[in-house]
């Protein structure tokens, strides 16, 4: 049984034979794509059973991103969306103990003393009871901690993790008739809402440097428009005043600006909230607050944006936080010592890293979060990637074709970048030159 698909970076189509995995080239002219399972985020490209979707590098909107063969694999019981949908792929979280684990952006320091403490208090027979649906401690703590920017509880939405902060807001405030824009190298769950909640969308291509370019988000018409900052996978930081530039440029669309990373090197766009209506700011505390295990996220706009987000979060899951993460992230919030001190260990370590790598010939693009994003002009970033593995160090290679060569690297302790920047020479000794 074979399966046509277009390999990734290559202009090649190919036919890759299930049982044996070989490929034999066939004509293309079209810009390769993955075609193994189906999303059309382009009207104009159809879907059909056992053909190709092609991406047509002149369509306005981005076209299909994969194919999914129906015969082969689609139930007869699923909703036709599901066939077309392509999922997010999450980091890999292996069962192997002992690793050096460099690939997902997780903090080497633990959570707060005190979020660990206030978990341990709810446990009890009050389990039995459902949470505050709305989390109101946790947004008082979170107007509180803004207060001086205007921010009150009305202000605040909180979900289950910052991805679902951003489904809610794809589907509350994103689906218009115009395409919504965000950079082509960037968060990779952005096109998969856009799948999901059939919201069309373009890319705008990042600098050559991987800077995000704010006049080329200026005068064009957009049903609004998304990007990290600091950018993902890059960590490249955009200043506050030209995420000012562009939230002033844009009245009409809400822009939403995903601070994922900010609190390791950036200025968070929280403070513009109250002069622009049309300006989310979602953060999680998966990151700089060590609670990626807990699932916590919160986004910040003015009341208007946030009933919209209320609106769809009531219409899907009422109670989005158990009784364990309100408190727990709660008191993380509380705890500025820990964030501080834990944040400046990750920053301090990270200029160490960065250090590292460039002694070792690599290039590394400014980051104002906790990984960094490099690449050797000599070796192959994939291979480097598998020769880490062999030494139980993890870091993440994406194969898109203008990151093909990078790795992205998470900051851990300086002892976890010391064994992977000694790994990394002793492998430049010894591998052949790919460039």
């Amino acid at each position: 049984m074979t399966a046509n698909m277009f390999k990734g970076s290559s202009c090649c189509l190919y036919e890759i034979t299930r049982t044996s995995g070989r490929q034999q080239p066939i004509r293309s002219a079209y810009r390769a794509l993955y075609v193994t399972s189906c999303s059309r985020h382009n009207p104009r490209i159809p879907a059909r059973p056992r053909r190709v979707c092609y991406h047509m590098a002149d369509s306005p909107t981005r076209a299909a991103v994969a194919f999914t063969f129906f015969s082969d694999t689609m139930s007869k019981f699923w909703s036709p969306i599901v066939s077309r949908l392509t999922p997010y792929t999450p980091g890999e979280q292996p069962k192997l103990s002992k690793l050096v684990k460099l690939n997902t952006n997780e903090n080497p320091y633990g959570p707060s003393p005190l979020a660990l403490e206030a978990m341990r208090s709810e446990l009890g027979d009050n389990l039995r009871l459902y949470p505050n649906p709305d989390a109101e401690p946790l947004k008082l703590a979170l107007a509180e901690q803004n207060a001086a920017h205007g921010i009150t509880p009305a202000h605040v939405f909180v979900g289950n993790g910052s991805d679902e902060v951003l489904a809610h807001a794809f589907q509350a405030l994103l689906q218009h008739e115009q395409a919504i824009l965000f950079p082509d190298i960037s968060y990779s769950f952005y096109p998969t809402y856009c799948g999901l909640y059939q919201v069309a969308y373009r890319t705008v291509p990042l600098a050559a440097d991987f800077t995000l370019r704010v006049d080329d988000y200026l005068d064009t018409a957009a049903g609004g428009i998304i990007f990290p900052n600091p950018n993902a996978p890059t960590g490249c930081l955009l200043p506050l005043a030209e995420v000012e530039r562009l939230v002033a440029g844009q009245p009409d669309c809400v822009v939403i600006v995903d601070e994922a990373y900010v609190d390791f090197g950036g200025d968070s766009a929280i403070p513009l909230v109250a002069r622009y209506p049309n300006l989310l700011v979602v953060q999680t505390l998966s990151k700089s607050r060590s609670l990626a295990g807990l699932r916590v996220g919160f986004a910040i706009g003015q009341p208007d944006l946030i009933t919209a987000l209320e609106r769809v979060k009531n219409s899907f899951n009422s109670y989005p936080l158990d009784r364990m993460a309100i408190v727990g992230a709660t008191a993380a919030i509380k705890d500025q010592a820990h964030f501080d001190r834990t944040r400046q260990a990750v920053m301090a370590s990270r200029e160490h890293l960065v250090g590292g790598l460039a002694a070792l010939g690599f290039d590394v693009l400014p980051s104002a979060a906790n990984f960094v994003f490099a690449r050797h002009p000599r070796h192959d970033g994939a291979k480097l990637a598998a020769r880490l593995r062999t030494d139980g160090i993890i870091v993440r290679h994406f194969s898109s074709a203008r990151i093909a060569q990078f790795l992205r690297i998470t900051v851990g302790t300086d002892d976890a970048c010391q064994a992977l920047l000694d790994a990394l020479q002793m492998h430049l000794k010894d591998m052949p030159a790919d460039f």
